[in-house]
C-alpha cells in the first residue's frame, strides 16, 4: 500500500520538478533556480523511501538532504567529467551547473515537506 502512494507521488513529483526547469513566466529565475530545488529534495526523499521502505523517515529525509549539499558544493568544482555531464539536460538537472548559497534554503525545505510527506504515507498504512 505504502508503495503505491510512492510511486502516485513521484508520478505527480517528477513532471512538475522538470517542469520548473523549463518553466519561462513570471519569477522564472526563482522557479528555475531555486523552487526547482524543493521538488527536487521531495523526489529523492520519495524515491528513497520506495526502496528503503522500513527506513526512518528522518533518516532519509536527512541523507538526501546532506547528499543534495554535497552535490551542491560539487557545483564548485569544474573537472571535465563533470562538465560533460552537465552539458546534458538530465545532468544539469541532477548534479547542478552553479553554485548557490541559497540552494541550502530550498534543500532543507524540501526535505522537511518530504519528512513530512513520508511520515503521512507510513500513518496511512497503520489505519
Amino acid at each position: 500500500m505504502k508503495q503505491k502512494w510512492v510511486l502516485l507521488l513521484l508520478l505527480l513529483i517528477t513532471p512538475i520538478g522538470f517542469y520548473t526547469k523549463i518553466y519561462s513566466g513570471p519569477g522564472v529565475s526563482w522557479v528555475n533556480d531555486s523552487l526547482g530545488g524543493v521538488f527536487y529534495e521531495i523526489f529523492w526523499c520519495l524515491l528513497v523511501f520506495l526502496f528503503f521502505i522500513n527506513t526512518k523517515v528522518w533518516v532519509i529525509a536527512t541523507s538526501v538532504f546532506i547528499v543534495t549539499c554535497f552535490l551542491e558544493v560539487l557545483q564548485l568544482w569544474h573537472p571535465e567529467f563533470l562538465e560533460i555531464i552537465r552539458s546534458y539536460f538530465i545532468g544539469r538537472t541532477l548534479l547542478g551547473n552553479s553554485f548557490n548559497l541559497n540552494d541550502f534554503i530550498y534543500y532543507f525545505i524540501g526535505s522537511g515537506i518530504g519528512y513530512l510527506i513520508l511520515t503521512h504515507i507510513k500513518k496511512l498504512n497503520k489505519k
